[in-house]
């Protein structure tokens, strides 16, 4: 059976493949939706990550039917829609490449922040949820990211936060840590492409990519494949 095809695309001189598999799997997921993170200073926009979503071809045959022929402002300006994609029942994966170094600890106590603040106004803040936190700083504590450097978040259909990191654009072939909580790898994207997420470009791009894909299944697809 095909899988969608689907082109790279370059975020501020990093360069994101049209396909990618996750380290230790044989499963290739799509290229969805990519863009900047990043804080305007005074008149310059100063970029510190650029950051890919990947879906697997599941999540095409999930999300069409509902939203098929909408258009890509639409579907931007939908929360469910995004609601749809990190709390789907497919295998997604977030790749966070450096623009600027940044050290584990920094990268994760931001991650963090954003994560318990959207909990806590929800009012679902809880105990396995921090002890979540932890997990998440603990594989971070002793990472430094250079330029170029990559952090992979695979957010499971079974509720799991698999983490990996590699030193340039490479795939680990290992993970180097799993925390089976299905709330952080959801918040953990939602923190991206949610409604106050970090990156609205990364948001925008996949409402802008998935539309096209829904529209014209077949220019995007390998021949075989059954959606």
């Amino acid at each position: 059976m095909g899988h969608i095809a689907t082109p790279g695309h370059n975020v501020h001189g990093i360069e994101f493949p049209g396909a990618i598999t996750p380290p230790g799997s044989t499963q290739s997921l799509f290229l969805a939706g990519a863009g900047p993170r990043g804080l305007k200073l005074g008149d310059q926009f100063i970029v510190f990550t650029a950051i890919a979503l990947y879906l697997h071809d599941k999540a095409v045959q999930s999300l069409a039917p509902k939203w098929k022929g909408k258009s890509a402002d639409e579907l931007n300006q939908s929360e469910d829609f995004y609601h749809d994609i990190y709390a789907g029942n497919f295998q997604r994966l977030t790749r966070v490449s450096l623009v600027n170094p940044l050290t584990g600890p920094e990268y994760a106590a931001k991650v963090t922040e954003n994560c318990i603040i959207a909990w806590k106004a929800a009012g679902v803040y809880s105990d396995d949820k921090a002890h979540a936190i932890e997990q998440f700083r603990e594989a971070f504590k002793d990472q430094n990211f250079p330029h170029g450097a990559s952090i992979l978040f695979e957010h499971s259909p079974e509720g799991k936060l698999i983490i990996s990191f590699s030193q340039d654009a490479t795939i680990p072939t290992k993970p180097n840590a799993e925390i089976n909580n299905g709330a952080i790898s959801q918040a953990v994207l939602q923190s991206i492409i949610g409604d106050h997420g970090v990156s609205p470009e990364t948001r925008r791009n996949l409402a802008v990519h998935l539309s096209e894909i829904f529209a014209h299944q077949d220019t995007y697809t390998r021949e075989g494949i059954e959606l």
